[in-house]
């Protein structure tokens, strides 16, 4: 049976919880990343962990590409100290922002893997184009008021996914 599309392929608490050295071995050479909320609070430049993590990633061999449905100077903003792959105003879910990914980093829905915060955007638009999909908690609880009704009604999708069988709690660690 097909897993449900809003479920993601795994629930982590946070990015630097990925063990993306596993992921690797398993074959997965590229990753899409969300930026706000998934890699830094929203409209934060790169900070520390950031910069360290696309460091850490492009040594193990990944290509990464951070896609956005913010507008250009946003994104590149945040671009600036990781250098990677951009895609903007991506219009998440939709899958074009995913294909044009995966065509800048030469990657396909087999090996490439999508990380982010939410459910309606990042993750339905990763399981959509049959890509693997982690979830990871968003990093600041204060957010704006069209993501705060979106985090509403992830609640019970996330609540059915904690007590599927599809959910084990051992990559949810918290900080």
């Amino acid at each position: 049976m097909k897993q449900n599309p809003f479920f993601p392929s795994e629930l982590i608490s946070s990015t630097c919880r990925i063990d993306f050295e596993r992921f690797y071995e398993e074959g997965y050479r590229g990753i899409i990343f969300d930026v706000d909320n998934t890699l830094v609070p929203h409209g934060a430049p790169a900070d520390e962990n950031a910069v360290r993590l696309f460091q850490r990633l492009k040594k193990i061999g990944y290509e990464c590409c951070l896609v956005s449905n913010n507008k250009r100077p946003r994104v590149e903003m945040f671009n600036r100290d990781v250098n990677v792959h951009i895609v903007w105003l991506a219009h998440k879910p939709l899958s074009g922002g995913y294909r044009k990914a995966m065509e800048k980093m030469g990657t396909n829905p087999a090996n490439t893997l999508v990380v982010g915060d939410q459910i309606f955007t990042d993750l339905w638009g990763g399981s959509f184009m049959g890509l693997k999909t982690i979830m990871v908690l968003p990093i600041n609880p204060k957010e704006e008021i069209q993501i705060v009704l979106k985090r509403f009604l992830e609640r019970p999708i996330l609540w059915l996914y904690r007590h599927s069988k599809h959910y084990s709690n051992e990559h949810e660690l918290r900080s």
